[in-house]
């Protein structure tokens, strides 16, 4: 009876360490869902969801995970209008010009549960052709994001971005979570 229990209690310890070797092995933490078609994103047209990561499931699990494209017109008109509203000193005004981005920025914003986890340097952005070629990888600098609510905290960050070349077709934008081990994906369209 005794040597029964003892077996027993190998086994038990055999199989708990076999699935914790198991989970530390997977690289990728459970798999996203995916869309059967890329979704369009009715904020930013250029941009759309391919794993099903901004419904209200993500707001509440803390795998919030977001990403838009801004243009450089886009970013210019924006300066020019801040320009009408504040009494901008011509220098602020060149030295704006100058940050401006000539591909563009990715606006990335994340909402995660706990603080700490909402530093967007724990991602990384990958973006390929078609054909697989990469054409962009970023790392986000490092941060801290601020209380949105619900233990959820919100960071948001803009990356400068290669100038898209319309020939080149759409590109797939890969976000990996290092925290939540998960890959999001995005396509982005040129225009």
């Amino acid at each position: 009876m005794q040597f029964s229990t003892t077996l027993r209690a190998g086994l038990l310890l055999l199989l708990v360490a076999g699935a914790t070797a198991a989970q530390a092995q997977t690289p990728n933490g459970p798999a996203r869902k995916r869309y059967l078609f890329a979704q369009k994103n009715p904020e930013c047209p250029v941009v759309a969801n391919i794993t099903k990561n901004t419904d209200e499931d993500a707001d509440v699990t803390g795998t919030y995970t977001h990403i838009c494209y801004r243009s450089p017109e886009e970013m210019l008109a924006e300066i020019n209008e801040l320009r009408k509203i504040h009494d901008w000193a011509d220098s602020t005004y060149q030295r704006r010009l100058k940050l401006l981005p000539a591909g563009g920025a990715l606006v990335l914003n994340i909402r995660r549960q706990g603080a700490k986890f909402a530093d967007p340097s724990l991602l990384t952005l990958s973006a390929r052709t078609k054909d697989g070629k990469e054409v962009f990888a970023a790392t986000p600098k490092p941060g801290f994001g601020r209380f949105f609510g619900r233990d959820l905290y919100q960071s948001q960050q803009l990356i400068p971005f290669i100038k898209l070349d319309p020939a080149a077709g759409p590109l797939t934008l890969v976000i990996t979570d290092t925290h939540l081990r998960q890959q999001f994906e995005y396509q982005l369209t040129p225009q």
